[in-house]
């Protein structure tokens, strides 16, 4: 096959990215499809979620480095045609258990992905735009989440076989993408290392130990919220709201991700711990919004203050990622960003599973206000702490592609995904 040129790879990679984002993003309005046709519970429902987020690190941690090892291209590819064995899982599942194996296979796949993905965007980089690769990498992730979920609830809602379809489309597009991945030029050559580099890397270094305390709640309140919103926020629409429209659920998802992807995009440049400071208390302002929506019933109400919660999501991301990775020195951000990650999808997976499992007792409703009050309390914390903790010697900067974790790049906010 024909090397793709500089340009065009970045691209090629650019859109792969956004794919993988968009199926991960593309079983949110199908959860209560899913829920109907089987009835399982509000737990089932968020376990099946939380084992993606659980998968996804796991690849993240052992796999994220094998790229810099055996080359960009075999793993990008590797990962690709698991993507497609996943969405053939998601076709053929007609119980729990295959939804279970799906997101497993499917977590592992991205997980596995998003570390070449992210090196390879910095590698392809156009010379002459050198702040591209930052904002794709930023932006794509999140605009990706929207798109797949707005998708899959057009198709689930106007078109036949709403629980084949969506699959079968996504299951093609990886398919040719990893045709299309097999003509970027590799920029890794092969090195020695390759088992080594499985071995889990995490840790604080004591240069940045105050920096990550001081932005813990930060990540843990926007991540709780994402993962909340892309577990149960269909399911509010539906059963809090009365919004039977599977499309709705899709727009719940994309209101939060295309706002967060906004709000990354604007405070690039911005001081780190300002945009966390201020992304924390606009998230708890939206919050605050769409709890009394959800209390009303107003949903004009419920989806402005999703759009709201959205940008304080964005941004409390991308200043608590920057104010992390400032103090820590290149040979690092690795066990650093892992152990970043780590948190990140602890508290994007585990209070939504425990969400689900307090549905029975408290009902949906009563979750939905008792969770958005904990999470705006932990959001105000933020720019508190950040405030009392002394400020970075030098300019925030994150890293680029790291060992072993997704790389992080300053114009933008790395999502892994629902």
């Amino acid at each position: 096959m024909p090397v793709l040129p500089r340009t065009a790879a970045f691209w090629v990679v650019g859109a792969v990215l956004t794919a993988l984002m968009a199926a991960a993003g593309a079983p949110s309005p199908l959860y209560v499809v899913y829920q109907a046709r089987w009835g399982f519970s509000e737990i089932t429902l968020t376990a099946v979620f939380g084992v993606y987020a659980v998968a996804l690190l796991v690849a993240l941690l052992t796999v994220g480095a094998l790229s810099d090892h055996i080359g960009r291209r075999p793993v990008l590819i590797g990962a690709l045609l698991a993507e497609a064995v996943a969405m053939g899982l998601f076709i053929a599942a007609d119980n729990v258990g295959w939804l279970y194996a799906a997101r497993a296979l499917q977590g592992l796949a991205t997980g596995a992905a998003t570390s070449a993905l992210a090196a390879s965007l910095i590698d392809h980089q156009p010379a002459a735009r050198p702040h591209l690769a930052g904002l794709v990498n930023g932006s794509a992730p999140t605009l990706g989440l929207g798109v797949g979920a707005v998708g899959a609830g057009l198709l689930v809602q106007y078109a036949p076989a709403p629980t084949v379809l969506v699959y079968a489309l996504l299951a093609a597009v990886f398919l040719i993408a990893a045709v299309v991945v097999a003509g970027i030029p590799e920029t890794s050559p092969r090195r020695p290392g390759a088992l080594a580099s499985l071995a889990p890397r995490a840790g604080v270094p004591a240069s940045a130990r105050r920096a990550f305390w001081t932005a813990a709640p930060a990540l843990v309140a926007v991540w709780a919220v994402g993962g909340f919103y892309l577990s149960l926020g269909p399911s509010i629409a539906a059963g809090v709201l009365h919004l039977t429209n599977h499309l709705v659920g899709g727009l719940v998802v994309a209101a939060l991700t295309f706002a967060g992807a906004a709000a990354a995009a604007g405070a690039s440049g911005r001081p780190a711990r300002t945009v966390m400071g201020g992304g924390a208390v606009t998230l708890a302002a939206g919050l605050a919004v769409t709890l009394a929506g959800v209390e009303t019933g107003a949903v004009p109400l419920f989806f402005l203050g999703t759009v709201v919660a959205g940008f304080g999501f964005g941004a409390g991301f991308l200043g608590a990622l920057r104010t992390i990775t400032a103090r820590a020195g290149a040979g690092e951000r690795a066990s650093l960003l892992a152990t970043m990650y780590m948190l990140s999808y602890a508290a994007f997976a585990a209070p939504a599973v425990g969400a689900g499992a307090a549905v029975p007792s408290v009902g949906l409703t009563g979750v939905t206000l008792w969770y958005g009050v904990g999470a705006g309390v932990l959001a105000l914390a933020v720019p508190v702490l950040a405030l009392a903790a002394p400020s970075p010697r030098h300019p925030a900067r994150t890293a680029s592609p790291p060992e072993g974790v997704e790389a992080a790049v300053t114009e933008g906010a790395s999502s892994p995904g629902a």
